[in-house]
């Protein structure tokens, strides 16, 4: 075989959600150490690059109920030095500084010279994949995420108009059913206070069927909801069909292009397990519906594997038709609570004035840490995954388990180490329960765990 790339040997490494704001070169303690040796030791490393690369100057701040996540240009050689070769931007950060920090960020990952997808000045850029090329052959990578405002997904060109910059959708739909009683229930509410009369003016002015659907005896649309009468009470999900064609065939076109297929996919959307019960996110266990199906989908049309996040929580894996989906990789880099500046409108939340500060917001937003990401160990408790492939087939799936400094303070959390004792053994124990629910069984190995492939 005079071309390696014709072994069908590769590993690849997957990590979850990067969000620096600060050095990550500059430390040295053993396991950090061996985290980039691991990093840079994989044929390709990938993770979701969750945040707006610019400087002070580029873009104009989005109102956001999150962290307005910046990163500093100089901070892309930090990524590079840890061993990372391609990143998704198809998440809800990409446009937190607007089209014009969009489009910042997308040139200075050019000139940095780490190829990107999922973001771009047109639809089309945004769906296209983006290529790496490495000794085991040429990697394609696709991202979508299903977090978006209707204003920050990319919209085509036409012959007469631009398109919007923007991320690569993959919408979806969400109905509740509801039983007879709760129906009527709704369809009072509706009537009484004239939401249905609205509707009605709607209809008569120039909004489109798919914006204002007719009324229906046994569904009703309500304050951007859809209810539907069933036998009980239960919520489903189901992608928007134009998004998940494109988005396969973006996929295929991969396929036809690059020897190894990675789509990695963000979404915050939960399933049921956990919906009535759970206190936090930290308690959701499982994917929704729709996220489970596009990922199959994926692997049919011809991705090698599945890379989620998007929870800043891991979730389970599992392994379809002989490749491996990982619905969460958690968080990698977590670093969003030492970013140097926010805007006026997230301190107003809070009632905080101008003289407050990053510290100020901070201290208010997670009541002194004691909620919200810093309350709860599980947000930086994560893995990243080692994939094997020889001569074409999944050899070996191994998680590495990671600990980002929970309890610690704002200055040092944040940045993973190769997790070791307590903590390595709770992230293993979640991915193992979590991935019994697709069927798929984990085996520790010393620190790290490999999934079992004969089941």
């Amino acid at each position: 075989m005079p071309y390696r790339s014709e072994r069908g040997d590769v590993r690849m490494l997957l990590a979850g959600d990067l969000m620096p704001s600060r050095a990550l070169a500059v430390f040295d303690e053993d396991d950090y150490l061996a985290l980039a040796s691991l990093v840079r030791g994989a044929d390709v490393a990938f993770g979701n690059l969750e945040t707006v690369v610019r400087e002070r100057d580029e873009g104009t701040p989005n109102f956001t109920q999150g962290t307005p996540m910046t990163t500093a240009p100089r901070l892309l050689e930090d990524l590079k030095w840890l061993g990372f070769d391609i990143v998704s931007c198809a998440n809800n950060h990409a446009t937190d500084y607007g089209h014009d920090g969009l489009l910042a960020m997308a040139a200075h990952l050019a000139r940095a010279g780490i190829p990107a997808a999922g973001i771009g000045a047109n639809l089309a850029e945004a769906r296209a994949p983006a290529y790496v090329d490495t000794p085991a052959g040429r990697v394609a990578l696709v991202a979508a995420t299903s977090f978006f405002r209707p204003w920050n997904r990319a919209a085509d060109q036409r012959p007469d108009a631009a398109g919007r910059p923007g991320v690569n959708p993959l919408g979806f739909a969400r109905r509740y059913q509801v039983d007879d009683e709760a129906l009527r229930a709704l369809r009072r509410i509706s009537d009484s206070l004239g939401l249905t009369a609205e509707r009605a003016r709607h209809r008569a002015q120039f909004y489109s069927a798919s914006e204002v659907a007719p009324e229906r005896d046994d569904a009703l649309e309500l304050l951007g909801a859809h209810f539907e009468r069933g036998a009980g009470f239960t919520v489903g999900t189901a992608v928007n069909r134009a998004d998940g064609e494109a988005n396969l065939r973006a996929i295929r076109e991969a396929r036809r292009q690059a020897d190894w297929v990675i789509f990695s996919f963000h979404s915050h959307e939960f399933g049921s397990a956990g919906r009535l019960t759970a206190p936090t996110d930290a308690g959701m266990e499982e994917p929704a519906a729709f996220a489970t199906a596009f990922a199959r989908a994926a692997v049919d049309a011809g991705a090698d594997v599945v890379a989620g996040h998007g929870p800043h929580l891991t979730l389970g894996v599992e392994i379809y038709r002989g490749r491996p989906i990982l619905y969460s990789l958690g968080n990698f880099v977590f670093q969003n609570d030492t970013v140097p500046v926010f805007p006026s409108e997230s301190y107003g939340r809070f009632g905080l004035g101008h003289e407050a500060t990053p510290a100020d917001f901070l201290d208010a937003r997670t009541g002194n840490d004691t909620r919200g990401f810093p309350a709860e160990a599980a947000f930086w408790e994560s893995f990243v995954a080692t994939c094997d492939f020889r001569a074409g087939r999944l050899a070996e799936l191994r998680l590495h388990p990671l600990d980002l400094g929970h309890g610690r303070p704002r200055a040092q959390r944040g940045r993973p180490l190769l997790a070791r004792g307590e903590v390595a053994a709770r992230v293993l124990q979640r991915a193992a329960r979590l991935s019994a629910h697709h069927g798929t069984r984990l085996s520790v190995d010393g620190t790290t765990t490999v999934v079992d492939l004969q089941h």
